[in-house]
């Protein structure tokens, strides 16, 4: 009774208590994580995102559209019926920051890469309604205006390769040639045709 009454009199060991309950729950369920393999080395038949994904992957989490589809298929039958095979860690190993998620609005999008055509995707973010009329999803028509920001692009492949991607020289060298004249949208449809292609056919 005095522990608590301490507790809910004295802020700062209220502050304390906290912090201690939230440390021994990173410990117990997120530092193990870390010495997992299947969490921390690609799944058989992940790659690192080439140049023009790596410029998509930006503008999707730049224009928001990690909040209404995240990237998780979940183990439920409902959802591994409707999707294929359930997301695992190795999908995820080069996406810094990873875009998994439980809320969602929209479909998810862990197994796009392959479903739909690249002229249903530009179509799809040019006026989401004329594909699935019951959208809610605002267009994106500036994306088909907007060219690609090669330079930024090579800065972002470094600084992956600096935490791990396995990027060679020879491919940031080649960045600014597979990005010239390329358009955001295009950029955005070359990421989503890539995501979950490595357990698409589990």
């Amino acid at each position: 009774m005095k522990l608590q009454q301490l507790v809910e009199e004295k802020v700062g060991f209220l502050i304390v208590f906290t912090f201690l309950v939230i440390s021994v729950g990173l410990l117990v369920e997120i530092v193990p994580l870390f010495f997992t393999k299947a969490v921390t080395e690609p799944t058989k038949g992940v790659k690192p995102y080439n140049a023009l994904q790596v410029a998509g992957r930006d503008i999707y989490v730049r224009e928001g559209c990690y909040n209404c589809h995240s990237q998780m298929i979940r183990p439920f039958r409902a959802e591994t019926e409707r999707y294929g095979h359930y997301s695992v860690g190795g999908e995820s190993v080069y996406d810094r920051p990873f875009q998994w998620g439980s809320k969602r609005t929209g479909p998810d999008l862990a197994r796009v890469g392959g479903r739909y055509s690249d002229e249903w995707h530009r179509l799809h973010l040019l006026d989401p309604r004329s594909v699935v009329p019951e959208s809610n999803m605002p267009a994106f028509p500036w994306l088909a205006r907007n060219k690609v920001d090669s330079e930024s692009v090579v800065t972002r492949m470094k600084a992956l390769r600096a935490v791990g991607t396995p990027y060679s020289d020879e491919e940031i060298a080649k960045a600014p040639e597979l990005l010239k004249d390329k358009s955001e949208m295009e950029a955005v449809i070359a990421y989503l045709q890539g995501l979950g292609l490595a357990l698409k056919k589990r």
